[in-house]
């Protein structure tokens, strides 16, 4: 069932990016790039496919979302924020020395943070685990994970995997944010880890391939994956690293680095009137 028209979706995935332009520019840090690239998936996942509750984060039976490449912080907040599990006002005070909102997801202090991370690698580790648990205690939840592509150089990915698929958990589905792009440039350049597609199927998942930004196809892939018996799915999301941001779309040197107040107010009016175009048509 579709609980949300697709203008509404594309709506509130521009205003997430809104959002982590301005949590971004305030703390003068933050990781821009590889959070506006998920943005997409994000929105369809807390808006139109988990089994959440924002008045009870803590839910035993809710489905869990683990972001493992947890330097994308501002993306998840801001997604968070807007679903209604912390006032959108906080969000100003990202990185700040009295803010909750710390530069990695802690689950400690963050409402909605289902696992803390941003050691890259880990993440995948831990969405298994709660996978596994589900099984173990007959639980119908499902667990979600985003993963960076230059994430999945670490040795640690490829275990999870392995792991995930011995164990039949077919109540996971991770995306791979698919950006072509890492801090230190091209992925093919730094560690390649093509080809992800066969790698994936080899370790024994099912895999979807997508643009990672067409709202529909998102939609299309998680249903799709719900329907897979006795294995994990990945979909690989292919990506625009800064998606939305003209002058940040796929130069890696926004991968973390902070806009100034110029970059900041074209960003925002970019923005702004890719939004007023959805309301046009």
């Amino acid at each position: 069932m579709i609980l949300h028209s697709l203008k509404d979706l594309k709506k509130r995935a521009a205003v997430i990016r809104k959002h982590i332009i301005d949590e971004v520019y305030n703390a003068a840090s933050g990781h821009p790039g590889g959070s506006l690239s998920c943005a997409d998936i994000l929105t369809v996942l807390y808006f139109e496919e988990m089994n959440i509750d924002p008045q009870r984060p803590s839910w035993e039976d809710r489905d869990r979302f683990v972001l493992s490449k947890g330097h994308c912080a501002p993306a998840l907040y801001a997604t968070l924020a807007e679903r209604g599990f912390f006032p959108v006002e906080d969000l100003v005070k990202f990185r700040s020395a009295d803010s909750y909102l710390e530069g990695h997801p802690s689950m400690r202090y963050v409402p909605g943070v289902d696992m803390s991370t941003g050691s890259l690698g880990q993440g995948i580790s831990a969405a298994t685990g709660m996978a596994l648990a589900g099984k173990l205690d007959g639980k119908d939840y499902r667990v979600y994970a985003v993963l960076g592509d230059g994430e999945i150089q670490e040795g640690q990915v490829w275990e999870a995997c392995m792991a995930a698929a011995h164990y039949k958990l077919d109540n996971l589905t991770a995306f791979l944010d698919h950006n072509g792009l890492q801090i230190d440039g091209n992925i093919a350049d730094v560690m390649s880890p093509e080809p992800v597609t066969e790698k994936f199927k080899a370790f024994g998942w099912n895999v979807i391939h997508i643009n990672g930004h067409d709202i529909p196809q998102i939609i299309d892939a998680l249903k799709k994956a719900k329907e897979v018996k006795g294995k994990p799915t990945m979909i690989i999301a292919d990506t625009v690293k800064g998606k939305g941001v003209s002058f940040m779309e796929n130069q890696a040197g926004w991968h973390g680095s902070a806009p100034n107040k110029e970059q900041r107010d074209q960003a925002i009016a970019e923005l702004d009137a890719y939004i007023s175009g959805l309301e046009v048509e």
